[in-house]
């Protein structure tokens, strides 16, 4: 039985990630700032019969990073699998971009990942296998207007995904990227109400003419899909895949 770590794992699309790895018999920790985190480790132990810990860890705190790797690995034993999933969001154009928000969102987007990354890879490292996937976004690939830190965050995501990738071979680490598009999370449901203010739209107008202009497919990404290849990338199946960024984006990335 293997041990996964979710950063952002209590909400949104690490939670659907939780529940999938959980299925699976994978053990957890998972970590998010929602009050009732306590209460969600326990629901996915109860319903899947694996051992699940919560961590409030901060993502802005590397210290509170490393504690919370170092909690995983006593709780568990070892972290095989590492899912760097947390994420926040700030649209604006660049003039008037909070510099405030602009460091918090590289500091969770991006240097989260690297100091998870870190702290599980001794360990990783010295058993000759790990995997980390990052979560990334089809932003990692694609800019879109008005999301400066996001886009820069998610292209440096991809970075970091090769560079580990590449420094990971010889120990059987593999890092994976998922680049999803849209996907009906707390986070794109509070960026469709900014959009329809900002607009001066409805909410379904801000869906078809903002969120999902740029997808062929005019469908919100299914967290149940990333779930899955989420998975496959932890799997043995997966172990000659490294180093890639795969696009699940209805065809964003196509164009």
């Amino acid at each position: 039985m293997k041990n996964v770590l979710i950063t952002g794992g209590t909400s949104g699309i690490g939670l659907g990630l939780a529940r999938a790895f959980a299925a699976q018999g994978y053990n957890l920790v998972v970590n998010g700032l929602e009050k009732n985190g306590e209460e969600i480790a326990d629901k996915l132990a109860q319903e899947h019969g694996v051992n699940v810990y919560f961590s409030p860890a901060n993502m802005l705190q590397p210290e509170q990073i490393r504690q919370m790797v170092q909690q995983a690995a006593q709780q568990l034993g070892q972290v095989d699998v590492l899912v760097n999933n947390a994420g926040i969001q700030h649209v604006a154009p660049v003039a008037e971009f909070p510099e405030e928000k602009w460091d918090a969102i590289l500091a969770v987007n991006l240097s989260s990942s690297f100091h998870t990354s870190k702290a599980v890879w001794q360990g990783m490292q010295e058993r000759r296998f790990g995997r980390i996937i990052n979560i990334a976004s089809a932003h990692a690939l694609r800019a879109s207007e008005f999301k400066a830190a996001y886009v820069a965050a998610k292209h440096g995501i991809a970075g970091l995904t090769k560079v580990l990738a590449l420094e990971g071979a010889p120990f059987n680490i593999t890092c994976n990227a998922i680049c999803p598009g849209y996907v009906k999370t707390p986070l794109v449901e509070a960026q469709i109400a900014d959009q329809a203010r900002a607009h001066a739209m409805s909410e379904d107008e801000v869906v078809e003419k903002v969120m999902l202009k740029k997808q062929p497919v005019k469908q919100f990404v299914d967290v149940e899909a990333i779930a899955q290849l989420a998975l496959f990338l932890a799997s043995d199946a997966a172990a000659q895949m490294t180093g890639a960024c795969l696009p699940i984006d209805g065809g964003w990335s196509a164009q």
